[in-house]
């Protein structure tokens, strides 16, 4: 039989049982849809996550304190944990070939209070150069100046998140006290949001003079953040700081009390751990398609068994057995391809819902509908070729005498 007459007999044949062809390609349809959706959301997920990574900062490195391995005092921090770093640290880092901008911290957790609204949030003491580090812009009022930093000065910047949980506006720079830790501050700026995790723009920052004179009472900091002149000299930059403290600390065992971490490292990971997750989400949900592939095989078993006497008829008249092969195979590999094209619309429909929903946006990747179309009808061939054969093999007198 000619390839196109072996298309229109399955297709009329598939037609005459419309409920048990839909029945069959329903675990495909599940199969492939769950293949294309999960990946999706995998990558999706990744994306999200660099888009965050990215957002923290440009061509950031953050230096963070570890536990000193050598004699003598280890400086407390703001936790009351053993810190490493201090801010002559940071101002040496500052002079660095290839260091842009540095911006050291020291974060605690204070009661804010401003007017009858009150929230308990993180407070950073840091210096000017902490807008530019973490990438952050000014909505209203001017940021932390080296003015401020000098004479210690009670001002305070704070983020989105801090300034709608308090009830403040942009009217409110300049005219508004802020209490932290009991103590008075002048609002003078707001900064605009960059979203991500609640945590990028619910903070308060004051100057570290600030935060050493009134909260903490040492030279400490809790990480200090590097910003590289240029992308290309990140892994310099990162080698000229880790040689820097080992001498500042005296380390002489390469046993470091601090680390750092890039931008790179951080994306380095989450490709890692997506890549093995897609791996995980799309095995797990071949299993759909494997089930989907048994139904395909049962249901064309049935039909072999159903039709004994038609392919007795066949043979009798001319059919050859790979004829009859052929026919019962085309019809596999219909119930298949269907099943995957309707998989592939509810994946790409579920994968547009879920990116809305979780905020990452729409994430196609036309690879991921090719392999999974590319398992369907490998599907199809796998468990079509066992019904397929044995009508194939049939005898034609058995055949016409079976009831």
């Amino acid at each position: 039989m000619r390839f196109g007459d072996l298309i229109r007999v399955a297709l009329s044949r598939l037609g005459t049982g419309k409920l048990r062809t839909v029945l069959t390609m329903l675990g495909v349809i599940i199969g492939v849809a769950s293949v294309v959706a999960l990946v999706s959301v995998a990558q999706g997920a990744t994306k999200g996550i660099s888009d965050r990574l990215q957002s923290l900062g440009t061509n950031l490195l953050t230096v963070s304190p570890g536990f000193s391995r050598t004699v003598g005092t280890v400086t407390r921090g703001s936790f009351g944990s053993a810190t490493t770093l201090t801010l002559d640290d940071a101002n040496a880092i500052s002079q660095l070939n290839g260091v842009a901008t540095v911006a050291p911290q020291l974060s605690t957790q204070k009661l804010v209070i401003a007017g009858t609204q009150n929230e308990t949030t993180r407070v950073v003491g840091t210096t000017p150069g902490y807008l530019s580090v973490f990438a952050y812009s000014m909505w209203s009022g001017s940021f932390l100046n080296e003015a401020s930093v000098d004479a210690s000065l009670r001002v305070a910047v704070i983020g989105a998140t801090t300034a709608d949980n308090l009830g403040l506006t942009a009217a409110s720079v300049n005219n508004t006290t802020l209490y932290i830790g009991g103590l008075p501050f002048e609002l003078i700026g707001i900064m605009q949001p960059k979203g991500g995790t609640t945590a990028t723009d619910d903070l308060v920052l004051i100057p570290v003079s600030t935060a050493h004179e009134l909260f903490v009472g040492s030279n400490s900091v809790s990480s200090i953040g590097v910003s590289a002149a240029a992308q290309a000299d990140i892994s310099t930059v990162s080698g000229e700081i880790t040689a820097l403290l080992e001498q500042r600390h005296g380390i002489t065992n390469g046993v470091d009390d601090f680390t750092i971490t890039t931008q790179a490292q951080l994306l380095g990971t989450v490709s890692s751990v997506s890549d093995v997750l897609t791996l995980l989400l799309a095995g797990i949900a071949s299993i759909s398609l494997l089930v989907g592939g048994i139904g395909i095989m049962n249901i064309m078993l049935v039909s072999v068994r159903e039709r004994t006497r038609e392919i007795g008829i066949r043979k009798a008249i001319g059919a050859r057995g790979r004829d009859i092969l052929s026919q019962f195979l085309v019809e596999a590999l219909a119930l298949s391809l269907a099943g995957g094209l309707v998989g592939i619309g509810v994946g790409v429909v579920a994968s547009l819902g879920i990116g809305i929903y979780a905020g990452w946006g729409f994430v196609f990747n036309p690879l991921t509908v090719v392999v999974a179309l590319g398992f369907s009808l490998i599907v199809g061939i796998v468990f079509g070729v066992w019904p397929a054969s044995q009508a194939a093999s049939l005898d034609p007198v058995v055949a016409l005498r079976y009831e």
